[in-house]
């Protein structure tokens, strides 16, 4: 099963320090005190968003925080103005309920497939957020309607526009799950090479709290004894963490150690 997706570039806009450090905080899974940096700026609807894409990011890692999310959506969703604001919202609020939905907290498939159709009713196909709404489309077809060509076919979509837009981190997921895909057709050196272009990214990124699970896609592609090692380096970042993401325990668990 793939639990994924994200929020936002994982880079700084320019030498913004308070962008700077919610990064750092992020990519370390400090995702609550991330938040807190966050105000609402009045009627600004842009951290109010950023800061409940925080939290909905909380939940697919740890499990945990799911009605401080709910909160913080509802917030932005009051605060958005325009259309893109409001798609903006919409595409947070599926990705909340496809969360919900795969990690069985409770069954939203249906509120997640609406959102989502919602923010692409309002997303423009050559806006910024397209990619990230591709690609959460893509983890709808895949992980919940069970379609993995029309998962490929959004995840491709969504890979195209982040690398239009040098968006490194959104690359980290699009890559690892065509990866994903790849192995499960049987394509050893397409899924490889995109596992390891994942972890390349993330690393580079210094986005810590997904290093551990790149590393174990990739053990999945490689053969012995390499695939034991970057097995064992992903244990280590797994402990480092606290176990986060939690959901990546019965994976590491499930594998022969080193």
């Amino acid at each position: 099963m793939a639990h994924t997706a994200m929020s936002g570039s994982g880079t700084t806009a320019g030498d913004d320090p308070l962008q700077t450090a919610v990064w750092r905080l992020r990519s370390r899974g400090c995702w609550s005190d991330a938040a807190a940096l966050l105000t609402s700026g009045g009627d600004d609807p842009a951290p109010a968003l950023q800061r409940a894409a925080l939290l909905i990011e909380r939940c697919l890692y740890t499990e945990q925080g799911w009605a401080e999310a709910e909160d913080a959506l509802r917030v932005a969703e009051a605060l958005a103005h325009d259309d893109g604001e409001r798609g903006a919202a919409a595409c947070e609020r599926g990705y909340l309920a496809y969360a919900s939905t795969l990690l069985g907290v409770r069954d939203r498939a249906d509120e997640a497939r609406a959102a989502l159709g919602r923010a692409a009713a309002l997303i423009g196909p050559t806006a910024p957020g397209r990619p990230l709404l591709d690609f959460r489309r893509g983890l709808l077809a895949q992980n919940l309607a069970d379609s993995p060509q029309a998962a490929r076919a959004a995840y491709r979509r969504a890979h195209e526009g982040a690398t239009a837009q040098e968006d490194r981190l959104l690359m980290s997921f699009t890559w690892r799950h065509l990866a994903g895909l790849a192995l499960r057709d049987g394509e050893l050196a397409e899924a490889r090479h995109g596992f390891a272009e994942s972890l390349r990214l993330r690393e580079e990124l210094g986005y810590l709290v997904g290093t551990a699970p790149a590393l174990a896609a990739l053990a999945e592609a490689e053969p012995e004894p390499e695939a034991a090692r970057l097995r064992e380096e992903a244990r280590r970042l797994f402990r480092l963490l606290g176990g986060v993401p939690t959901w990546l325990a019965g994976q590491l668990a499930a594998q022969p150690a080193a």
